[in-house]
């Protein structure tokens, strides 16, 4: 009964390595993977082999974060209101196929003039601080 029950559990352990997912460069020249391992003791970091980090060394998180810019913002915001109305236009059953094709097109070209606005004001501004 002990011999089963152990081979039963090499088993289930053979089959759980196996399922594992392998993460490998595939798309950089090279073709095979390597299954994750994951080391870890009770408190901290677990342990990674270096070859699962993309380039070599752990990402344990940083006090430097990005921080988007005045400009970054202002597009980000100008294409979430453009995106905005460009979904009311798309639900917008009043409209025929050609006109809500109109509307987008000219809402395209409203958004590309508003982020060169927006850029042509922050580099003009940028020298005069």
């Amino acid at each position: 009964m002990k011999k089963i029950l152990i081979a039963a559990i090499a088993l289930m352990l053979s089959i759980g390595a196996m399922a594992q997912f392998h993460h490998g460069y595939f798309g950089r020249g090279y073709g095979y993977g390597y299954p994750r391992v994951g080391l870890s003791v009770g408190v901290g970091y677990p342990y990674y082999p270096y070859y699962y980090y993309p380039y070599g060394y752990p990402y344990y998180g940083s006090t430097y974060y990005y921080q988007p810019s005045k400009l970054d913002l202002q597009i980000d915001d100008i294409n979430n209101k453009y995106d905005y109305k460009k979904s009311l236009v798309k639900h917008d059953k009043g409209l025929s196929h050609q006109q809500k094709k109109a509307e987008k097109k000219e809402l395209k070209y409203e958004r590309e003039q508003a982020i060169n606005q927006a850029k042509q004001d922050y580099y003009n501004n940028l020298g005069k601080k």
